[in-house]
């Protein structure tokens, strides 16, 4: 999924950035880096996105929130918790 995909007032996590090196560049400088938690604030009418990251405010086009990839941090989080069970109840076998 991609951001410019995104509903308003949910939360996504950045999970890849597909833009021009330069472009790539100044999103990391302001904080838009993989696995960071990102608000969309509001939708404007021709392609505009206003999100939250990182406490800032930025509003970014079609051509660049088009090639964000994201996922649903709730999807994320919950593989991640799984993951985690699963390797500490391995550790936990091991230990034993």
């Amino acid at each position: 999924m991609t951001l410019y995909e995104a509903h308003k007032g949910n939360s996504y996590c950045i999970m890849g950035l597909y833009v021009e090196p330069a472009i790539t560049r100044r999103l990391q400088a302001l904080g838009l880096n993989d696995g960071t938690i990102v608000n969309v604030l509001n939708r404007k009418k021709h392609g505009a996105l206003i999100i939250r990251v990182r406490g800032t405010r930025l509003a970014l086009g079609r051509h660049i929130s088009s090639n964000i990839e994201i996922v649903d941090c709730g999807q994320e989080a919950d593989s991640g918790l799984e993951r985690s069970i699963i390797r500490e109840s391995g550790e936990a076998g091991h230990e034993e």
